[in-house]
């Protein structure tokens, strides 16, 4: 018994003298990065999941006529109305009614950085920010184009819309029901709604 508890001891000393005297430090970074490696993690699946919910809806409503002005689907949608119709549905945003308003709202980004959910707009009209759309990945936007048309999805590398693209902007953030960035862009969509219009 008292070959085995030395034994025992011998081996429980050995470990304590291997360990390293940082190790408590080590071990707290060590799960530091963890815990946030775990939170941005659910963050991206949070967004993702906005952004697949964002998109299925988007898809839904593919075939609606267009039709100006118009707010619902069973109506028809323009290219604005369809994309506040679905933001507004989905992700709570509410945004102005134009384009060229919506081009204001949230963060540009670049065309490289694209994601699903972006806003994507284009000079259609020789008028800056004319048409939006709302992209769903592989370079495919989905949009309410024009008169005669319907709800559909294009390549964003086509001639035609390649020629006017005009950028984009994201609106997803972490708490999009809630929170200050829902309350800065609340602020920055009355600021733009109290604009005088000039067309």
């Amino acid at each position: 018994m008292s070959l085995g508890l030395a034994a025992f001891l011998a081996c429980a000393g050995f470990a304590h003298a291997e360990e390293p005297t940082d190790a408590p430090k080590e071990s707290m970074f060590q799960a530091g990065k963890s815990y946030f490696s775990r939170a941005s993690d659910r963050l991206v699946d949070s967004v993702s999941e906005k952004s697949e919910s964002l998109i299925n809806q988007a898809m839904s409503v593919i075939g609606v006529r267009y039709r100006w002005n118009a707010e619902l689907p069973q109506s028809g949608l323009d290219g604005s109305s369809f994309v506040a119709y679905v933001f507004k549905d989905k992700l709570g945003f509410l945004l102005p009614n134009k384009s060229t308003q919506m081009s204001q709202v949230g963060k540009p980004i670049t065309r490289d950085d694209l994601q699903p959910g972006d806003l994507v707009f284009f000079n259609t009209m020789r008028l800056t920010f004319s048409h939006v759309g709302i992209y769903v990945g592989d370079n495919k936007f989905i949009h309410s184009p024009s008169k005669g048309a319907s709800v559909r999805v294009d390549d964003l590398s086509s001639v035609y819309w390649d020629r006017r693209f005009d950028g984009a902007r994201r609106l997803d953030s972490g708490d999009a029901l809630g929170g200050a960035e829902r309350r800065e862009l609340l602020d920055q969509i009355n600021n733009i709604k109290r604009k005088p219009q000039s067309l």
